[in-house]
């Protein structure tokens, strides 16, 4: 498995994975993000079953995400906002959003690696 030091989180991996952003409706992700709700809590099952099928190297990008400072990540989801104009990715560049994020990427490393 390669190093986390070696992985590099990218605009390019959020625009492989843009689908995932762009299936929660805009109203729906605005409500979850103000309520600084636990969406991993209400989707671990969903998560429990994927994990499994998870490759060493997505692994490792999940790690590398969950130890980036959250200001950095919100830099890059703004960067391909820019370029996309998706609005989910907006709402989770805005400064506001980060105690969700914080809150949900905690709650992820449980249950991914707990």
């Amino acid at each position: 498995m390669e190093s986390d030091e070696n992985i590099e989180i990218t605009e390019k991996d959020v625009m492989e994975l843009m689908n995932i952003f762009t299936k929660v409706p805009v109203i729906i992700l605005k409500r979850v993000v103000s309520r600084n709700s636990n969406v991993v809590k209400k989707f671990q099952s969903q998560i429990n079953s994927y994990k499994d099928q998870l490759s060493d190297e997505e692994i490792a990008k999940i790690n590398k995400v969950m130890e980036m400072p959250v200001p950095q990540l919100q830099r890059i989801l703004q960067n391909v906002y820019d370029e996309t104009h998706q609005k989910q990715l907006k709402i989770l560049a805005d400064p506001k959003a980060e105690p969700f994020i914080v809150k949900n990427l905690q709650e992820l490393k449980k249950v991914l690696f707990n």
